[in-house]
């Protein structure tokens, strides 16, 4: 067996001892970056098309809406229904699409994952569309604001139904993507993280608590639109409440981020306690909108409230878990890997990377260490 001397070259630095731009990013010194396999073009192009299908879908769903409905109405918490929905689509599979491309240029394996998992809340969300738009439909044309004999139901039914099923396939698909990227970014994360198994955790733990933080950004949002559009009648400190938590919510959660990076543990300890605050919130908004003295106010779009505020709620769980646990491994050699590095590429631009690069740190040693 090759004694530490061998084993240092082969592990992690071989993109530098080449020339080769660091993990993560363009091997064009700057550029913006291009998957470079087919499982990473597969991946991108696979969530490009189910986008382009279900939001296709979608805008033809509003179209026949709004045309059916009579002219000159005043707008309704049911008439806002499917406006609401569709946006939050469009705002949905485009996040969706700029995460995919995060995940792909970092080689982040974990938000591949996740990504997949935030497929199956679309999903979620789309069937549960479907029951929402019926209820909406049926009410608006018993109040004679949908124009009479309008077969608006029979006419968008069929498309409801397909949209859940489209992101069904995607969701398997991409799932398997994931699969075969995972064992393609595997060798390359191996090669740069393997050198020290307590670190590669800690590294793990940081990585999913970044990802988790990028999904709680779009679950939280989706609650507070449908929230703030659809539902009336209720006080207004209620509104004021959830309108300052969206400006709120975006600054935790950047600064949360920040005091990972910076290992700073006050600022965490802050954090937590805002996570907290949070959880507390959504539970209350859960338990609000089955009360019986205010249930009426969220009828409309009670079933996909309660669907944002429950995935919602399992995220903060889980990113409160992830928020302690990265704290506990302050001070322990993570802090310099995780830091965004500048590398200068051949024409002078700069290159940003978040792959750390463990073998960087002295020689490397041919037994593995156990935690």
């Amino acid at each position: 067996m090759r004694g530490d001397s061998d084993c240092q070259p082969f592990v992690g630095g071989y993109h530098q001892r080449e020339g080769l731009p660091p993990m993560g990013a363009s091997p064009r010194g700057g550029k913006m970056y291009k998957p470079d396999s087919t499982w990473t073009w597969a991946f991108l192009i696979t969530t490009i098309v189910q986008a382009v299908i279900v939001l296709a879908i979608e805008s033809y769903l509003f179209a026949n809406f709004q045309e059916s409905l009579t002219p000159h109405i005043k707008a309704t918490p049911l008439s806002k229904t499917i406006p609401t929905y569709l946006t939050l689509f469009i705002f949905g599979f485009l996040y969706q699409l700029v995460l995919v491309y995060d995940s792909l240029r970092l080689k982040n394996t974990i938000q591949v994952i996740g990504l997949c998992a935030y497929n199956g809340g679309m999903l979620i969300y789309s069937s549960i569309q479907y029951d929402q738009i019926n209820k909406a439909i049926e009410k608006l044309t018993a109040l004679n604001e949908i124009q009479a004999g309008d077969p608006i139901w029979t006419d968008i039914r069929p498309y409801l139904i397909a949209s859940p099923c489209i992101i069904a396939l995607f969701t398997v698909i991409m799932s398997y993507i994931a699969w075969q990227l995972y064992r393609e970014f595997a060798w390359d994360i191996w090669k740069h993280i393997s050198a020290d198994l307590r670190m590669k955790r800690r590294y793990l733990t940081f990585q999913i608590y970044i990802a988790l933080l990028k999904f709680d950004f779009f679950f939280f949002l989706g609650f507070a639109v449908q929230f703030l559009v659809i539902v009336t009648g209720l006080a207004t400190a209620e509104y004021a409440l959830t309108i300052a938590a969206v400006p709120i919510t975006v600054i935790i959660l950047i600064m949360a981020a920040f005091w990972t990076r910076r290992e700073n543990t006050f600022g965490m300890i802050g954090t937590i306690f805002l996570f907290f605050c949070g959880l507390a919130y959504f539970i209350f908004k859960l338990a609000r909108m089955y009360e019986p003295s205010k249930e009426q106010f969220y009828l409309p779009v009670r079933k996909s409230l309660t669907s944002f505020a429950v995935i919602t709620i399992v995220l903060i769980v889980l990113t409160i878990a992830n928020a302690i646990m990265c704290t506990a491994n302050f001070g322990k050699g993570l802090k310099p890997h995780i830091m965004k590095r500048n590398s200068s590429s051949e024409d002078g631009e700069k290159i940003s990377t978040e792959l750390p690069e463990f073998s960087k740190q002295g020689p490397v040693s041919s037994r593995m260490t156990i935690d």
